[in-house]
């Protein structure tokens, strides 16, 4: 069985939430490489477009040789064979996650069985946190800075405030 160096980690990230900076900074303990993927979502109508989003991650990672920032429209196991990616990270809250995340998985294991899903549990501090939580509460004047990414607020005020 080959052993993979390279992962993605895929999401809307709109906004990318500490939670989300959490399962980046765990990943790099497993892998050489990691894209974090921004993804589209048809049922998600994104704050921030595909390119302001791929821009502030870009930013936020710029010090990380490897970790890479990249956007994408298509499937995720098509971009994992086009960019020799064995590795999906998920995260997983305690916050029904699992049943959705166990679906995708398996559909994406049924479409491609060589790209492996590995789940991350999302540390107890940032569990409930969630970009459509993080941007209701902030539209409706609440505080998130410790809920998101200096870089990430300052958008947001920027986009918002």
């Amino acid at each position: 069985m080959p052993i993979y160096k390279k992962a993605v980690y895929t999401g809307t990230f709109d906004p990318f939430t500490n939670g989300h900076q959490n399962i980046v900074e765990r990943s790099l303990k497993y892998f050489d490489e990691l894209t974090v993927l921004v993804a589209v979502s048809p049922t998600k109508g994104p704050l921030f477009s595909m390119s302001e989003r791929v821009q502030m991650l870009q930013e936020i990672f710029k010090n990380h040789e490897k970790i890479k920032v990249d956007s994408y429209s298509g499937l995720v196991v098509d971009y994992a064979k086009e960019h020799n990616i064995g590795s999906l990270i998920r995260g997983l809250r305690p916050t029904g996650d699992f049943e959705k995340e166990f679906q995708m998985a398996s559909m994406n294991n049924q479409l491609d069985n060589q790209l492996e899903t590995i789940f991350l549990m999302t540390a107890s501090e940032h569990y409930f946190i969630s970009s459509s939580l993080v941007k209701e509460v902030f539209i409706h004047g609440g505080d998130v800075k410790k809920f998101v990414p200096k870089l990430i607020l300052k958008k947001l005020q920027e986009k918002i405030g």
